[in-house]
């Protein structure tokens, strides 16, 4: 199979070819691996090869699932793959070696994917650009000189420039939702417990923090969700289950809507202009198929929940990374973190028991508010960030003092925090290309649990303003 040949099946196209004897898993793997390598300097998107663990798979045998044969990339952040090197973006960590499956890893294993290494992600998550010193940047395949976002920046830039049609994401502000937004792509944040987080955590980030993937079709995207979602042993709560299998919400018509119109994030931050023109731009859609929208604004006090979230953040920052340095043996200090990670730990040592209690009741208060439009609505349409992709370089956890560097973070994660605190379920479209040729996402939101009206509406905006073959001339 030649790459244009490859690029132009998603996942799902790709397992039908693999199923009916037309192709085989591993000239899939080796048309993967040789476009990985050929946009390797240009994009940096690949920061661990795992390309033996992927041969001795296929000697043993895929299982077969509904993507038995897809090559895929895993992201380089608490992805632990049995025998496979994990640096979650860090020196601390650089040469930790995963010894079991994480749940989710396990079920995408079991939906036959086969892994053939890790995105590069910024150190620890903890940006929404993605150049982290120990793998240098990633860059975006639309435009090299601007950032893919973050924290899943490797894995939408590998998707975008056609390494593979999918590869993991994780979101606990906007990681999955940002990259999709600034490099043309769906990305899916699931509903709080949706997605299992063990087996040795029922929660990531106190519940902030999900993970899925990000895709170029709809259709990889619900059926990915089939293939992981639901509770496993030992969960302190469950999300309410699907009523049918998410894919079948593809086919599903939503029905009239209640729509609302968020152009203002709580913090007040001012929308770019390409930003305003892309939601004003799916605002009409939505009403040339016959929603009704209506404009409305989220009753939060942002400055009191930003600060909150920072504190909830912060200490599961400094527990995560005091247990890595215990376990790698290595010191939490300037020579294994970047300057803002140990500030975010130094931070999150400070937070006694009681201010983090708090804290979190605060984020806890503010989704509540949040959530209560729900009531009025059925979706909240919003941009997905306040601005376009920053440049490379813009945003640097190194360098920035650690209020500049949270300042320049606060465009980006506006709305897209707003679902990590409410555990809704929140999806950024590829509906509008924007200034230097760079994508500009919209954000759909929906109760928690409304996963399948979400995917019927974007079903919906994608049969009328498809966006498959739009892919970067890289």
């Amino acid at each position: 199979m030649k790459f244009e040949e490859y690029r132009g099946f998603d996942a799902t196209g790709l397992a039908e070819l693999v199923a009916a004897g037309e192709v085989t898993a591993r000239e899939l793997l080796m048309v993967a691996e040789a476009r990985a390598r050929a946009v390797a300097e240009e994009i940096n998107a690949v920061s661990v090869w795992d390309l033996d663990h992927a041969e001795a798979s296929l000697e043993a045998g895929l299982p077969s699932g509904p993507f038995t044969g897809v090559p895929f990339l895993f992201k380089d952040l608490y992805a632990f793959l049995r025998g496979t090197r994990l640096t979650n973006g860090s020196r601390l960590t650089r040469d930790l070696v995963a010894d079991f499956d994480t749940t989710f890893v396990a079920r995408a294993r079991a939906a036959g994917l086969l892994p053939f290494g890790k995105t590069v992600t910024p150190e620890f998550g903890l940006n929404v650009v993605t150049e982290p010193v120990l793998h240098g940047p990633c860059r975006n395949p639309w435009n090299r000189e601007f950032s893919p976002g973050g924290s899943s920046g490797g894995a939408a830039a590998a998707v975008a420039a056609g390494i593979l049609p999918m590869a993991h994401a994780t979101d606990g502000g906007g990681s999955t939702r940002i990259p999709a937004s600034h490099c043309g792509l769906v990305g899916l944040k699931p509903s709080r417990a949706r997605i299992p987080m063990g087996p040795v955590v029922a929660e990531a980030w106190s519940g902030l923090a999900t993970g899925l993937v990000v895709t170029r079709s709809l259709r990889d995207t619900a059926r990915f969700l089939d293939a992981v979602h639901g509770p496993e042993d030992g969960d302190f709560y469950v999300c309410p289950p699907p009523s049918a299998p998410f894919v079948e919400s593809l086919e599903r018509p939503p029905g009239r809507l209640r729509v609302a119109l968020v152009r203002s994030a709580p913090l007040a931050i001012p929308l770019a202009p390409e930003v305003a023109a892309a939601l004003d731009e799916a605002a009409r859609l939505l009403e040339e198929m016959g929603h009704g929208i209506e404009e409305a604004a989220i009753p939060i006090d942002g400055e009191r929940m930003a600060t909150a979230f920072l504190d909830v953040v912060s200490a599961n920052c400094a527990n995560d990374l005091e247990i890595w340095a215990k376990r790698v043996g290595r010191r939490l200090d300037k020579r294994h973190l970047e300057r803002c990670t140990l500030a975010l730990v130094e931070r999150g040592r400070a937070v006694s028991a009681v201010s983090y209690l708090r804290s979190l009741q605060t984020v806890q208060q503010a989704a509540r508010a949040f959530g209560q439009m729900f009531r009025r609505f059925d979706l909240i349409l919003s941009p997905v960030c306040a601005a376009p992709p920053p440049r490379i370089g813009e945003i640097d956890q190194n360098d920035f003092l650690p209020l500049r560097f949270l300042e320049r973070n606060r465009p980006y994660v506006c709305f897209t925090s707003l679902y990590n605190a409410s555990g809704c379920p929140a999806i950024s479209l590829p509906l509008h290309l924007g200034a230097d040729r760079l994508p500009v996402g919209v954000m759909l939101g929906a109760r928690l649990g409304g996963e399948e009206l979400l995917l019927s509406v974007a079903a919906e905006i994608e049969r009328a303003r498809p966006w498959f073959d739009r892919v970067p001339p890289l």
